[in-house]
């Protein structure tokens, strides 16, 4: 099928950059390619831009500038916060408390700090993925020096009760860090660290209609943290490297379009989201929706589901070869099909589980290409139902 009749529903893997964004970007390569560390004109000017840059991400974290850190996407912004501050609060104590639903980019850098000497617990989820507050109560200990949550899952799209878990953290001990990946919430959802209470709190932009490779870490003045990258003082030592002047522009112009166009954004992807969710059951049955069960608690253009007798990337091959560009919560890894870790978490069995489908809707969507999924999706399922041998 031709490239331009696809029908894309897969934003929360990547969305394609705003054309908006795709001009400021072309405009600070061809005319602010200067190092922002040098003192003659060319880098006066990339510092400059990069100043400016700090200033509007902060206003719309309502941060600080001086507690932005730009990055090269949500997976450094996620090992930065995590071994950032577990190393320099060290001292105080070596216990983490993660959940078990989180991005990988969270869960590896935390399972590698355990062969390094700490501790982690791992928070359970109910079976919408909700983190309760009491389990994150009762997991606190003298020695907890970070907590990890994150804002909104990838997978379930459930929604974290956030403000409340950062208000038991704070208090049981206002010392012990909090941070939250904002990946798949930031452009969705308010972000602002003050509301939240978060002191740490991880973005990119290419989630969000702005350029891959770049993204932002926000750390709160006073909390412990120790650079990762090395080699340099940029970042005020928190970040070494050449700054990536014309992506940040990207992620700037892309976070401040998505900021600006949030309810419009959302009343879209939601209409069409509810739409997918009212017609896709009554079209094909064994249909299990996953996450949370109420819309106002999960993001907006996430349906998330698992489908009977089916293996999730059979059907992700199917809709492929009709145009249509999805997701599925399994990983195939070793030739092997094997459920979703969030899943799991949730108490799905993993039979159900290897059907799981996502379909995350973006701003750019029209009810025609969820009437396109709604006509090929059952069709494909039929197929392949059809051609499983039969149980026993």
């Amino acid at each position: 099928m031709e490239q331009r009749n696809r029908v894309y529903l897969d934003h929360a893997a990547t969305t394609p950059m705003d054309g908006r964004v795709v001009e400021a970007v072309l405009r600070y390569m061809q005319t602010t390619w200067g190092n922002p560390s040098s003192i003659y004109y060319e880098g006066r000017e990339a510092r400059k831009a990069l100043d400016a840059c700090r200033r509007t991400v902060a206003e719309l974290l309502g941060a600080k500038p001086n507690e932005i850190v730009f990055t090269s996407g949500g997976s450094e912004s996620d090992n930065a916060a995590i071994r950032g501050v577990a190393f320099a609060a060290a001292r105080r104590g070596r216990h983490l408390i993660t959940s078990a639903i989180e991005h990988h980019a969270v869960l590896h850098a935390v399972e590698q700090l355990e062969r390094e000497g700490f501790e982690a617990t791992y928070l359970p989820v109910d079976a919408q993925g909700f983190v309760s507050p009491e389990d994150l109560r009762k997991a606190l200990r003298p020695d907890t020096t970070l907590v990890s949550v994150m804002y909104a899952n990838n997978e379930v799209g459930t929604v974290e009760p956030l403000p409340e878990l950062v208000r038991v953290v704070k208090e049981f001990d206002r010392h012990i860090a909090f941070h939250t990946d904002a990946v798949q919430a930031a452009g969705v959802l308010d972000v602002d660290v003050e509301a939240l209470g978060v002191d740490l709190l991880s973005v990119t932009a290419h989630k969000f209609y702005g350029p891959k490779g770049v993204g932002a870490l926000y750390v709160r003045s006073r909390t412990p943290f120790v650079g990762q990258v090395l080699g340099g003082s940029q970042e005020r030592n928190r970040r070494a490297g050449t700054e990536n002047v014309a992506g940040v522009v990207g992620l700037t112009e892309a976070l401040r379009l998505a900021c600006e166009e949030r309810e419009r954004r959302n009343a879209h992807v939601r209409a069409l989201r509810d739409y997918l969710w009212q017609e896709l059951p009554r079209r094909l049955d064994g249909v299990r929706v996953t996450g949370a069960l109420d819309p106002e608690k999960r993001l907006p253009g996430n349906f998330s589901c698992c489908i009977e007798r089916v293996e999730g990337e059979a059907v992700l091959i199917q809709l492929d070869l009709n145009g249509i560009s999805a997701s599925s919560g399994s990983a195939c890894t070793t030739g092997s099909l094997e459920p979703s870790h969030v899943l799991t978490a949730m108490g799905i069995p993993a039979d159900l589980a290897r059907g799981s489908l996502r379909i995350s809707i973006g701003k750019d969507n029209t009810r025609a290409d969820i009437d396109r999924l709604l006509e090929v999706l059952p069709r494909v399922v039929t197929k392949l139902r059809a051609l499983a041998p039969a149980a026993g």
